[in-house]
């Protein structure tokens, strides 16, 4: 999970075969937005196009911002209306997800253990959150 400028605030390491909408409540509970304790918005692509998804969101006043799935598409055969500017602006986690890859140790994945692959991970966020600390300054 990330902000809407691309740096990483959360991260979870499944199995392989795990769908990645199973782990949004663990993403969620590790988010911490200075005095919120989640986000306002959480932009997603079609792949946490599910109700229980969206249900979570909203019982945590979260709004969500995902597009909805052809088979999920509403009366009239039309899709429910979204932000389209707030959905626009996803294209950062892809982003922060590219540049993490572009580490050699994660995106090759030499360890054999999760443990010691989620520490790497953790460090390149780490990394670059203090890069971008260092452009600021």
């Amino acid at each position: 999970m990330t902000d809407g400028n691309g740096l990483p605030l959360a991260a979870t390491l499944t199995a392989g075969q795990t769908h990645e909408s199973t782990q949004i409540e663990a993403l969620l509970a590790g988010v911490r937005i200075g005095r919120r304790r989640r986000p306002r918005r959480l932009a997603g692509d079609k792949g946490y196009s599910y109700p229980r998804v969206r249900r979570l969101l909203w019982s945590r006043g979260v709004k969500p911002v995902i597009p909805r799935r052809r088979d999920q598409v509403g009366k009239r055969g039309r899709p429910a209306c979204f932000e389209h500017d707030s959905y626009r602006r996803r294209n950062a986690v892809e982003r922060c997800v590219g540049w993490l890859k572009g580490e050699r140790r994660v995106g090759t994945r030499h360890d054999k253990l999760a443990t010691r692959f989620f520490g790497f991970v953790q460090l390149a966020m780490i990394k670059l959150l203090l890069k971008r600390l260092r452009n600021t300054t």
